[in-house]
């Protein structure tokens, strides 16, 4: 039969179970809205404020959910706006297909009206992208942007369509099946045996192994193998900042997250391995410092579904590219029952002998103790979507994840405004759990638009904006390394409570601890979204933790020598 490109489009998504997408219309891509028009019983598009939300929201939706996240935009600066959301999509391998609208191809080269390179300025920031020049092309153009953002290591796609090709007439009857020779997708990458049995050999010759645990747990699903294998072998397991939430913070194993901002024992516990088994994980400079410095003393392992990142950054004694399920299983039945409980005993020491995560006692409302706060009010169920700088550091350290896949913050690009359209596409992909938005003054006031989305749609998400009338992190390294030559860190911010209730929302403002748990606890119980303004200490910091590879000699007291290993 007949469809147009946008109708193959529309057919391909649901084929695919995309039930929910966000996006923004425009002339070059209003002919697949008018297509949605007749598909609203199957598809739900949520019309976001300003494209970035849309990008942003479907990765919150594709990390939430398991599934590929969908944003729409339209041609020049649709395709532009949407550029920040993949490309935080890209750098934490998130897996969305990007549709974007472009003139019709007569007026392709002719520096038409909202005329932009699309795939040209998305190139750097996919995976891959398509100019879909004919209709005919869709079908199968569709079939491989899925295979490809949501196989290997994930990542996010465009789809470039002319307006004029959504509106050619093609013959369609189905979607074909993906057929790529020897691909099976029921087997994913297997581990080389060979390599698992070296890698074995290297563990049980280990007395001080530590576990990293990173972003490739989740998308393996690899949570109750990491959790028996390291049972079985008795080692300590740290995570990255997206390996937060893949291991049980209260399990006694649980040594917390390594790096920059990581638990000084953590980072201790890297320096003076001798293995570190890396899981899914980049060495990326937020982990690693200054290389040259980094785990001296430790063989590698290192397990990842990409080859370019064995040996990327840090020699790898033992390289393995495969599906982290997979090769976790193998190495449970490999090694023996091991017994490093010396090793766990020091790392418990130094804990007890530096709390990094103690909070001071004080009137005074700590940023770090709100956080705490959201964590006791909601019995540790609530899913963390947090910003970056300060915030992101604060909700990593002090909310305790022991439910899988509860954390979400854009981690490599580092992109502010990410966490409130990001919750709003995680609620959608869980509308049954709790979801909390964490985030600065400064980040919220990037995408705040989207208070109009959560108002009209009465997405239940609370709004917790840690106010401390900065640019938080700026601010503390503008003292740190700038001689507290403070430029351009204060806010002059909006009263946030009247902005919400402008929106049509609720609105409260803390600023004292007493205010702060009755907010907290108000703001839970109130069915829909709620705007918190939580007033905090304007020179609280984000307490630098000894880095890992520095010295044991070294003490909390220095923050230059903390930090200056990443600045």
């Amino acid at each position: 039969m007949k469809r147009t490109g946008a109708e193959i489009i529309l057919d391909s998504l649901v084929a695919h179970g995309v039930h929910t997408v966000f996006g923004y219309p425009g002339g070059a891509c209003l002919p697949l809205y008018d297509a949605l028009y007749h598909y609203q019983d199957r598809i739900n598009h949520i019309l976001v404020r300003h494209e970035q939300g849309a990008a942003f929201a479907a990765d919150g939706y594709a990390r939430a959910s398991g599934d590929v996240g969908v944003c729409i935009a339209t041609s020049g600066p649709g395709v532009t706006n949407l550029v920040t959301g993949i490309a935080g999509a890209h750098m934490d391998s998130v897996p969305v297909v990007a549709l974007t609208g472009q003139v019709p191809r007569n007026l392709l080269g002719t520096d038409g009206f909202q005329e932009t390179d699309a795939t040209g300025v998305m190139l750097p920031v996919t995976k891959h992208n398509w100019l879909v020049m004919n209709a005919e092309e869709l079908p199968r153009v569709m079939e491989e942007a899925f295979h490809i953002a949501n196989t290997g290591r994930k990542g996010p796609v465009q789809v470039d369509v002319p307006k004029d090709v959504y509106l050619e007439e093609v013959e369609f009857d189905s979607v074909p099946p993906l057929s790529i020779r020897g691909y099976n997708p029921e087997e994913g990458l297997q581990p080389d045996p060979t390599l698992v049995r070296e890698a074995a050999e290297v563990i049980h010759g280990s007395e001080k192994p530590i576990i990293l645990a990173g972003h490739g747990i989740h998308y393996s699903g690899a949570y109750e193998e990491l959790l028996a294998f390291a049972e079985k072998a008795n080692i300590p397991v740290i995570t990255t900042l997206h390996g937060v939430s893949s291991f049980p913070e209260s399990h006694d194993l649980s040594f917390g997250m390594v790096g920059m901002h990581g638990n000084i024992y953590a980072n201790w516990a890297v320096d003076r391995a001798d293995l570190l088994i890396s899981l899914g994980m980049r060495f990326d400079d937020r982990v690693t410092g200054r290389l040259e410095d980094f785990a001296t003393e430790a063989r590698i392992i290192h397990v990842d579904i990409d080859p370019a990142e064995i040996g990327k950054n840090v020699n790898t004694d033992v390289g393995i590219v495969a599906d982290l399920k997979p090769t976790i299983r193998a190495l449970i039945d490999e090694i023996g029952q091991l017994d490093h409980s010396p090793w766990v005993k020091q790392i418990c020491q130094w804990r007890e002998d530096h709390p990094s995560l103690a909070i001071r006692e004080t009137e005074i409302v700590l940023p770090q103790w709100v956080i705490r706060q959201i964590y006791h009010i909601t019995n540790g169920e609530a899913v963390v979507v947090t910003d970056v700088g300060q915030a992101q550091m604060w909700a990593a350290q002090h909310f305790w994840y022991d439910r899988r896949n509860t954390f979400f913050s854009s981690g490599g690009l580092g992109a502010m405004g990410y966490a409130f359209p990001a919750s709003i596409g995680v609620k959608y992909a869980r509308p049954n759990e709790q979801v909390w938005c964490i985030i600065g003054d400064g980040g919220f006031q990037m995408t705040l638009q989207d208070l109009a989305v959560v108002k009209e749609h009465n997405v239940d998400v609370k709004i917790a904006i840690i106010n401390n009338n900065h640019l938080g992190m700026i601010r503390q390294w503008q003292t740190l390394f700038y001689d507290s030559r403070f430029m351009s860190a204060k806010l002059e911010n909006p009263d946030f409570v009247k902005l919400a209730e402008a929106y049509g929302l609720t609105g409260m403002r803390a600023t004292t601890k007493s205010d702060v748990v009755k907010v907290l606890k108000e703001a839970e119980k109130i069915p829909g979204p709620v705007v918190m303004d939580l007033v905090v200490d304007e020179v609280e910091k984000v307490y630098p933790m000894v880095p890992a590879g520095s010295s044991l000699a070294e003490t909390i007291e220095g923050d230059e020598v903390q930090e200056a290993r990443y600045a």
